[in-house]
C-alpha cells in the first residue's frame, strides 16, 4: 500500500512517534558522506585579483632577510668580511625588484604579441 506505514504492534506508541518524527522531519544526507566540497573560484579570477593587488601596492615583493642572505652570499665570492649598511641592502633590493618587474612586463608584452598565454623562458631572452 503506497503512503501507508506499518508499525509493529509490540513497539509502544511514544517511541514509534519519536522515530517517525525524526525520520520524516529531516532531510536525508547525501551519499558522499556529508562532506561539503570547499569553495573554488573560477580559473583566473584569483590571479587577476592578485595582479590588481600587487599593482596597487608599493611595498617590496621579496622578503628582506632572504634577499639579504642572498646578496651577502654573492658578495662573499668577491671579497670576504664585507659589511653592508641596511640602506645599501634596501637600495640593492629595490633596484633588483624594479629590474625584475620590468623584465616580467616586457616578457608579458612579448607573450601577448605572440598570441600566447603562458610566459616561457625562450620569450624572455
Amino acid at each position: 500500500m503506497a503512503g501507508r506505514i506499518e508499525i509493529p504492534k509490540h513497539i509502544d506508541k511514544v517511541s514509534s512517534l519519536l522515530t517517525l518524527e525524526t525520520t520524516f522531519g529531516k532531510k536525508s544526507t547525501p551519499a558522499t558522506g556529508g562532506v561539503k566540497k570547499p569553495h573554488r573560484y573560477r580559473p583566473g579570477s584569483v590571479t587577476l585579483r592578485e595582479i590588481r593587488r600587487y599593482q596597487k601596492s608599493t611595498d617590496l615583493l621579496i622578503r628582506k632577510l632572504p634577499f639579504q642572505h642572498l646578496f651577502c652570499e654573492i658578495s662573499q665570492d668577491f671579497k670576504t668580511d664585507l659589511r653592508f649598511q641596511s640602506s645599501a641592502g634596501m637600495a640593492l633590493q629595490e633596484a633588483s625588484e624594479v629590474y625584475l618587474v620590468g623584465l616580467f612586463e616586457d616578457t608579458n608584452l612579448c607573450t601577448i604579441h605572440a598570441k600566447l598565454v603562458t610566459i616561457m623562458p625562450r620569450i624572455s631572452n
